[in-house]
């Protein structure tokens, strides 16, 4: 199954009684496994998740630790970046090349890279020394 497909079709899955902006996200691991996650939100608002943390969780639990390829889908007039977060959380797992394809259910497409998401990410490298 394609990403984007998994994506899909796990963003129905999606609480979002507050927002009704229901977000499927998909990555697959260097194993080639495809982890899913979509939105969950709270009634305490900073307590949700999003659909990109929810799928690295699923890739980490499953034993990957590489993501090679990512997909996030909504219903939204313009396709919808990872928030600042999940750019980060994606950057801890995946290469600056990594493909980021962001689209909408209605067919837009926008692709980037991790690197190009998060230019000047956090990482591993600034923590040397400790």
């Amino acid at each position: 199954m394609p990403v984007l497909s998994a994506a899909r079709a796990v963003r129905e899955n999606a609480h979002a009684p507050y927002s009704r902006f229901k977000v499927g996200a998909a990555v697959r691991g260097a194993d080639g496994a495809i982890h899913v996650g979509c939105n969950v939100e709270n009634v305490a608002s900073p307590e949700g998740t999003c659909a990109e943390a929810g799928a690295i969780a699923a890739m980490v639990a499953a034993g990957c630790r590489e993501i090679v390829e990512v997909a996030v889908i909504a219903d939204g007039p313009e396709p919808v970046t990872p928030c600042g977060g999940c750019r980060q959380k994606l950057a801890e797992f995946a290469a600056p090349d990594v493909k980021v394809t962001m689209a909408t259910l209605s067919g837009r497409m926008r692709e980037m890279t991790v690197g190009e998401l998060l230019p000047g990410a956090f990482s591993s490298a600034h923590m040397t020394g400790r």
